[in-house]
């Protein structure tokens, strides 16, 4: 996918975003480095993880989080989505900008450790963007990643009618137009203004996911920035991931080798951000297979801190929990424990992730690179994922022959190879386990062991 695309938001000196004129007044921008992302979902899976873990420390990070009342705003909208079942829906997003929760800039060894530039780099879009689908049952969760690049309909900014653009840029564009808005009416360029124009843009955000999902509503949402998803790292590094192909990429720093290897904090930036390879012309990557690496990171680091009893570690765990505390933004009803006490069986596996289906690559009238996206197919695709149709009942019927062998799955290489030695006599035939290997985007991943991904 082409870099050149529509900034709308470019921050200030100060780390703030500038007011800007009217939409068709704002210039457009071509970057000439990288979109760069945090993979803020691996915070809902840490979290929920070793919360529970850590007793009183947790109601410290409940009273400590920044909180936000967005959610139980949006409920008094006449399109408001009402609550229908006991299932939980968190909205993750990841923003782009480079500055901390007050928009003042990252000390400079943290600028240096992103490899993404300084304050004046990135805006407000939500260049993560994942639902994560908790059933009150204890069934099977599901993380839906949603395509930053995706044109879709914008909503909830107040007075302003009817235009498209990335969903990424929903919260830019509600940020935009309530900070210019504050300042047109006499309101000093303050604290209390930033705080407000960032409201603003995730009631945006959370409007125009709503409504592109086909109306799923939100129980909670969490906020990550750069600076938040560098601090978790370092607080639960080394972590395990695993590479299908050695790949480089000067842009986001990426340097891996084929197969099981583990990474710093800084590595994980470059692993979650890598949509290219520039030492390989025709290795081709996109943005979907940075979703996929997201996707693998949440399923490594979960697997990762319950496989090795590192949930267990009340030290390690403070840190992490020490960091998710500073640099996040929730709604102000969600209680962190009791997240916790729901989604614990997360970290062993009992979810799976998709991304959703897009038709195609495309540019807007702007002159941005866009996904085209068929919206009945995408809102067909979220209800199936979240309203999965029962299993079939087992057959009773008794087989009179000997079932045919299991078709080999995936080739692979970064995988250990299986036995290959013969069963004892009288043991039961095992089934096929399910590949662990993603050449691509395509399909669910399984969480509950550490994928190989592009």
């Amino acid at each position: 996918m082409v870099d050149g695309q529509h900034r709308p938001f470019g921050g200030s000196s100060d780390g703030r975003t500038a007011a800007s004129g009217p939409r068709h007044m704002r210039p457009k921008s071509r970057r000439t480095s990288i979109i760069l992302i945090s993979a803020g979902a691996c915070v809902v899976l840490v979290l929920a993880g070793v919360v529970a873990f850590v007793g009183g420390t947790a109601v410290g990070v409940n009273n400590n989080v920044h909180r936000s009342d967005v959610l139980e705003d949006l409920t008094s909208l006449p399109e408001a989505v009402p609550k229908l079942t006991q299932d939980t829906n968190i909205l993750v997003m990841g923003l782009d900008t480079r500055v901390d929760e007050e928009g003042k800039p990252l000390p400079p060894e943290m600028y240096d450790a992103l490899h993404a530039g300084d304050e004046n780099i990135g805006g407000y879009n939500s260049n993560v963007l994942m639902l994560i689908h908790i059933p009150a049952d204890g069934s099977k969760a599901t993380g839906i990643s949603i395509p930053r690049d995706d044109y879709v309909q914008v909503s909830g900014i107040p007075g302003s009618g009817p235009f498209k653009a990335k969903i990424k840029e929903a919260y830019g564009y509600g940020f935009d137009t309530e900070k210019t808005s504050l300042i047109n009416a006499g309101k000093a360029d303050d604290d209390t203004t930033y705080q407000a124009a960032r409201d603003a843009g995730r009631k945006a955000e959370i409007a125009t996911v709503t409504k592109f999902l086909g109306g799923v509503h939100l129980d909670h949402f969490i906020e990550v920035t750069m600076a938040a998803f560098y601090q978790t790292a370092q607080a639960i590094a080394p972590i395990t991931v695993c590479i299908n192909k050695a790949t480089k990429d000067t842009f986001s720093g990426a340097n891996f080798t084929a197969g099981m290897q583990q990474i710093d904090a800084k590595q994980a930036m470059a692993f979650v951000r890598q949509r290219r390879d520039t030492s390989d012309p025709n290795y081709q990557f996109s943005d979907l297979d940075r979703e996929r690496r997201q996707q693998a990171f949440i399923a490594s680091v979960s697997h990762q801190l319950k496989d090795a009893g590192t949930l267990t570690d009340i030290g390690k765990m403070q840190g992490v929990l020490d960091a998710v505390s500073k640099n996040i933004v929730v709604d102000a009803g969600l209680n962190l424990i009791q997240l916790a006490q729901q989604a614990t069986s997360l970290t062993g596996g009992n979810i799976s992730f998709s991304t959703l289906p897009i038709t195609g690559f495309g540019w807007s009238p702007e002159g941005a690179s866009i996904n085209t996206v068929d919206i009945n197919q995408v809102q067909a695709t979220v209800k199936e994922l979240l309203t999965p149709a029962p299993p079939a009942p087992a057959t009773t019927a008794v087989e009179t022959t000997s079932p045919a062998p299991p078709a080999p799955g995936p080739a692979a290489t970064a995988p250990p190879a299986a036995d290959s030695s013969a069963p004892e006599a009288g043991a039961q035939p095992q089934a096929t386990p399910p590949s662990n290997v993603y050449a691509d985007s395509t399909g669910a991943l399984q969480g509950g062991a550490i994928p190989c991904v592009k």
